[in-house]
């Protein structure tokens, strides 16, 4: 499992929220970002497949510590 932050332009509402259940999120500026442990490759590609389903606009993911 790695820990992975990810960056999304715009405040996300809770429904939006709602789809990344197992992330924290913070609000800076004009951006959400939200940071978790993901499992492995595949958790990573969903993850970003959802914020393309939901119509986000993903601007950086990054793995901040790879165990």
């Amino acid at each position: 499992m790695d820990l992975y932050t990810i960056r999304i332009k715009g405040r996300l509402g809770a429904t939006a929220l709602s789809a990344f259940p197992s992330m924290e999120s913070e609000v800076r500026d004009s951006e959400t970002v939200l940071t978790g442990l993901l499992e492995d490759r595949s958790a990573v590609f969903g993850v970003v497949a959802q914020i393309e389903a939901l119509g986000l606009e993903l601007l950086a993911l990054q793995q901040i510590e790879a165990r």
